[in-house]
């Protein structure tokens, strides 16, 4: 059984520029990435639903793991997701979603995705979300969504990421959702100033990223300790994820420049210091786990004060009143 959706070959497939080489973050985190490809590839711009990226916190450990919402997918786009019951093989539910014209998300071990070689693939195991766009048995061959663009899998991956040398359905079933999609859909342009609103309101009353600031020096002598693998399990919840954040929330800005937010564009530059700045603390950062001293206070205080500046304009554009700062937990 071979099953295709979107029209989309892991062959010639072009990501979206949020994906480009000439990003800060190439990536943001699996979930986010992958929604980015599926609107492209729908011919839909992924900048607004991305508006999520105002009210992201820092919560004493780490980073809001952004994920685009369903309110503001369905309200934006008309695309609707929903939580499956897996009862059966998860390679059997994505091919009936994808008879009855759904897409779906599944959740699977990067130990057996080719593109995540260098990070996991054959070495360690992990979750992970993807978005199949084409399954065929006869030829044990996956086509899918993943992280910053579209892949292909075959043989022993094939069998190994959906489990089918093991006998019956999984012991623990992935999570799985269904994606039910118009083809031809456009922007609800209208719905946009709802969600920008709705997410303003959510924000933390502080300054996010001063409480992450004083997380990360207060970790410092930890990653010592923590070494190199915990290094990155740490960083990607705590910097990749408030630098990648960041960098959307700039794209945001610069859409909302051209729908005719007044100033909303005086945002972009602060917001890209934010990005900018969380690289550079990371690379810090992974010198102070192979056990030499950092300080990174200063560059951490400027993202801080720039995340303010940035929100400060946004929260204008948009009519919001402005809360004089608040420090503390978020």
């Amino acid at each position: 059984m071979t099953v295709r959706l979107l029209g989309v070959s892991a062959d010639d497939y072009v990501p979206h520029p949020i994906h480009g080489g000439n990003r800060i973050w190439t990536e943001t985190n699996c979930y986010a990435d992958l929604w980015i490809e599926i609107l492209h590839s729908l011919g839909l711009d992924p900048v607004p639903v991305a508006v999520c990226a105002f009210g992201a916190r820092f919560d004493g450990a780490q980073w809001t793991f952004l994920k685009f919402k369903p309110e503001d997918l369905f309200a934006l786009y008309g695309i609707e997701v929903d939580e499956m019951n897996v009862w059966r093989r998860p390679i059997e539910h994505i091919e009936d979603n994808a008879a009855a014209g759904m897409l779906s998300t599944v959740e699977v071990d990067s130990f057996w995705l080719p593109d995540a070689a260098g990070t996991g693939y054959r070495e360690a195991h992990g979750k992970t979300t993807i978005v199949p766009v084409l399954v065929d048995r006869d030829r044990d061959e996956l086509q899918y969504f993943h992280n910053s663009g579209c892949h292909r899998l075959t043989g022993a991956d094939f069998r190994g990421v959906f489990g089918l040398d093991e006998p019956g359905p999984p012991a623990w079933p992935p999570y799985v959702e269904q994606i039910r999609f118009r083809p031809g859909a456009t922007l609800n342009v209208d719905a946009f100033d709802t969600a920008l609103r709705r997410h303003l309101r959510a924000r933390p009353r502080g300054n996010p990223v001063r409480d992450l600031a004083a997380r990360v020096v207060a970790d410092v002598e930890w990653l010592g300790a923590a070494g190199v693998d915990g290094f990155h399990r740490w960083s990607f919840g705590v910097l990749r994820q408030c630098g990648a954040t960041a960098e959307l929330a700039a794209d945001v800005c610069a859409y909302m420049q051209n729908a005719g937010y007044p100033d909303a564009g005086r945002a972009i530059d602060d917001f890209r210091t934010v990005a900018d700045g969380a690289k550079a603390v990371q690379f810090r950062m992974a010198r102070a786990a192979r056990g030499r001293a950092v300080d990174p206070t200063e560059q951490l205080d400027a993202m801080a004060d720039a995340w303010q500046r940035a929100m400060t304009v946004v929260a204008a554009a948009a009519g919001q009143a402005v809360p004089s700062r608040v420090s503390g937990p978020a």
